[in-house]
């Protein structure tokens, strides 16, 4: 049996149509209204911060390249600086071999003067012990050779060959 639906059953079906689609139309209104609104500005401001992001990564690429050009200029400081430094090594090296060498050329040429010296005093003395030997031994044997006249006539001689030779001397 079924019955015809009562009016009361079709205003409870036409009820719940039309408060549906006003539930609806009120949800799209509340959704323009309020959601909308705030998922734009939450959008707006993802892109907002989407562009500020690209601009400090724009900055960081700029500072990057700043910072490479930066080391590049002090490698090429550094290797400058190296480059100084080997030559003023390479100077100061033969400076220092220039004065050594002159400082031994000149410890040699005192040596050489110093050697001349030596062989001069040592001759002048090695004379004087001849000598000086020379009149020991021609002493012993003169007195046994030389008695007090020939000593005399000598010792005249000498005297005399002294004076000549001083008066030859003074002319």
């Amino acid at each position: 049996m079924e019955t015809a639906p009562t009016f009361y059953d079709q205003l409870a079906q036409w009820s719940e149509i039309v408060g549906g689609f006003a539930f609806i139309v009120a949800a799209v209104l509340l959704f323009y209204k309020y959601l909308l609104p705030a998922v734009r500005s939450a959008q707006v401001a993802n892109n907002a911060d989407l562009v500020s992001a690209e601009a400090r990564l724009a900055a960081l690429k700029a500072e990057v390249v700043k910072a490479r050009a930066e080391v590049e200029s002090a490698d090429r400081d550094a290797q400058s600086i190296k480059a100084r430094a080997a030559e003023d090594a390479a100077r100061e090296r033969e400076r220092l071999v220039a004065e050594a060498q002159a400082d031994g050329e000149r410890l040699v040429a005192n040596a050489r003067n110093e050697l001349g010296r030596a062989r001069a005093t040592a001759q002048a003395q090695l004379r004087g012990d001849f000598i000086a030997r020379a009149l020991e031994l021609a002493r012993s044997r003169a007195d046994a050779r030389i008695d007090a006249t020939l000593n005399a006539r000598l010792v005249g001689a000498t005297v005399q060959t002294l004076l000549g030779e001083r008066a030859g001397h003074e002319a």
